[in-house]
């Protein structure tokens, strides 16, 4: 308690004169308290040693904000491929529409798409499993070319590869079956107009490029071309605690992470099993058929704050945000060997560690 008293006596104070003993009391409170809220800046150097590492490694931008400061911009008012980058952004429609609503992430896909009634596994999954890939769905990768003639039909007709629950299967096809699923509860609406209305618009964002099949389904899964800007102004909801688009209690759902993968939920990535987690390339696990990917105690940093979670799209795509430092870092490329761990702790400043 003496360091305490110290540093408070060696503190300059503005003149009080008038106060009474009480409101000085309430003074040296709002002093602690913003003492300790306060954000350790990242060290400039460090910034530029994180984004020295992407350019080397194929990057095309790079946007580091901190406090609504921006740190370091290069590149970042131009569009680049986002990829699976596309899926949080889902992801949000289906949080605001479960809070309008229209439906609950908790309820049964089969409530909605009949044909699922007469499957005993189908007749299980909900939406939020759809959401967090662990519905036991079959991938079906190949719903992501544009000459498809109905994704949304060709994902509910396939097959239960697990159990709905047992396994983390990344792939297109449960996020089809979520837009069926939307596209019911509409009512006549179409889930892109409500993205656009109830997200994007919110977030000063306008249409986006949705690689519609020949029914005029998008693909949900990928397909999205912005700037780091425009991708950073997701990150800000995040620091915003879901505002302007959701609510706190929605957001933090994101957070969550599954029996079969804890490290992911609706379209986000965490690091919560940092300090002592398992760390390794996210993208390079998600190469392999689902079965030979381990997300046991997965983390992409152990040196990076617990709280740090990430967007993740293929070919080096990433956008980062720390609460706990008011960080949002986007980072774009044209593919190359990249590291989360190694960019992370560059631009943290502990690399040596």
């Amino acid at each position: 308690m003496k360091r305490l008293v110290d540093s408070i006596a060696t503190v300059s104070w503005p003149k009080l004169d008038g106060l009474k003993p009480s409101s000085l009391g309430m003074v040296l409170l709002l002093f602690l308290a913003g003492s300790a809220n306060a954000i350790t800046p990242l060290d400039p150097a460090a910034v530029r040693a994180a984004a020295d590492y992407s350019a080397r490694h194929r990057g095309v931008s790079f946007l580091a904000i901190q406090d609504g400061r921006t740190l370091l911009e290069q590149n970042a008012k131009t569009a680049h491929k986002i990829y699976s980058g596309t899926k949080a952004f889902w992801d949000l429609a289906a949080l605001a529409a479960a809070e309008d609503g229209l439906l609950r992430l908790d309820e049964r896909v089969a409530d909605t798409v009949a044909s699922w009634r007469s499957d005993p596994r189908k007749a299980q999954v909900t939406i939020r499993q759809l959401l967090d890939f662990d519905s036991g769905v079959e991938p079906e990768f190949f719903l992501h070319e544009t000459q498809s003639g109905d994704r949304d039909a060709t994902a509910i007709r396939g097959r239960m590869a697990a159990e709905p629950g047992s396994a983390f299967i990344y792939g297109p096809a449960a996020l089809q079956v979520f837009h069926r699923v939307l596209k019911e509860k509409l009512r006549g609406d179409s889930p892109t107009h409500f993205l656009e209305r109830r997200v994007l618009h919110r977030l000063g964002l306008g249409s986006q490029r949705y690689l519609d099949d020949r029914a005029g389904n998008p693909v949900l899964a990928t397909g999205w071309i912005l700037t780091a800007r425009q991708w950073a102004k997701l990150g800000q909801l995040v620091l915003a605690n879901g505002a302007p688009v959701i609510s706190r209690n929605s957001l933090e759902q994101c957070w969550r992470g599954t029996t079969a993968n804890r490290a992911f939920s609706l379209g986000w990535w965490n690091n919560h099993a940092a300090p002592n987690g398992r760390e390794f390339d996210f993208e390079q696990m998600l190469i392999p058929k689902w079965q030979n990917q381990d997300w046991h105690d997965a983390c992409l940093c152990r040196d990076a704050p617990n709280d740090l979670v990430a967007c993740i799209g293929s070919e080096g795509q990433r956008l980062y945000v720390i609460p706990s430092l008011h960080l949002i870092v986007v980072r774009q490329a044209d593919g190359g060997s990249f590291s989360d761990a190694h960019f992370l702790r560059l631009l943290l400043g502990r690399q040596g560690r």
